[in-house]
C-alpha cells in the first residue's frame, strides 16, 4: 500500500509539472525577436525601436531573383490594405547576404516596394548572431550565372511578432496577401 501510495505522490508532482511546463508554453512565445543591425539610413535598430508595434520581418536579398521581391509585394499590399492601421505595424526586411547588401543598397531597394519597409544589414558576424534568434536557414551557392558568381538559399517565410516582440504567426512564401491582412486585421 505504501509502494502505491508512493507511485501516485510521484505522478502527481509529475503530472503538476508537466501541467505547469504546459501553461508556460501557451503563455509564452516560442521565441522573440532579437537583432541589433543598420538599418538603410544608416541608424543602429534594434527590436527595442519597434516596442508597441506589430512587427512583419522577412529574410532575404536584393539580388533575389523571385522570393524576395513577391515577398515584399505582398508586404506592400498588406500595409496598404491596413489603411490607418498600417501605423501600427512595422514591415522588416533583414539582409541574408550582407557582402553585397550594405545600407546604400538597401536604400534602393526596399522603398520599391513600399516606404515603410525598413531594410536591415550588418555585418556577417551580426546577421549570424541574428540569424541564431529566429528559426531560419540560409547558405551561400555558387552559381555562375548569378550576380557576382553566387546566389543564398533561404528560409522563405514571413514572421509575425507582436508589441512585445514575441513570435506571433507565419506565412510560408506564396500566402496571399488578403489571407495576411486579414489574419493580421483579426489581431491588431
Amino acid at each position: 500500500m505504501a509502494g502505491v501510495a508512493a507511485l501516485a505522490f510521484v505522478w502527481l508532482l509529475l503530472w503538476s509539472d508537466y501541467r505547469a511546463d504546459r501553461a508556460r508554453t501557451d503563455a509564452e512565445p516560442p521565441f522573440f525577436a532579437k537583432f541589433e543591425l543598420t538599418d538603410h539610413q544608416g541608424m543602429v535598430r534594434t527590436e527595442e525601436d519597434f516596442a508597441g508595434r506589430w512587427m512583419l520581418v522577412f529574410f532575404g536579398f536584393t539580388n533575389c531573383p523571385d522570393v524576395c521581391p513577391t515577398t515584399l509585394s505582398e508586404v506592400a499590399a498588406v500595409m496598404d490594405g491596413l489603411g490607418d492601421d498600417a501605423a501600427k505595424v512595422q514591415p522588416i526586411f533583414i539582409t541574408i547576404d550582407p557582402e553585397r547588401d550594405t545600407p546604400a543598397a538597401l536604400a534602393e531597394y526596399v522603398p520599391l516596394f513600399d516606404a515603410s519597409i525598413i531594410g536591415l544589414t550588418g555585418t556577417p558576424e551580426q546577421i549570424a548572431a541574428t540569424s541564431e534568434t529566429f528559426p531560419i536557414f540560409f547558405e551561400r551557392v555558387e552559381e555562375a550565372a548569378a550576380p557576382d558568381g553566387y546566389t543564398m538559399g533561404h528560409t522563405s517565410h514571413l514572421f509575425l511578432f507582436d508589441p512585445d516582440a514575441g513570435f506571433a504567426d507565419s506565412w510560408p512564401y506564396g500566402t496571399p496577401a488578403e489571407e495576411i491582412l486579414a489574419d493580421l486585421e483579426e489581431r491588431i
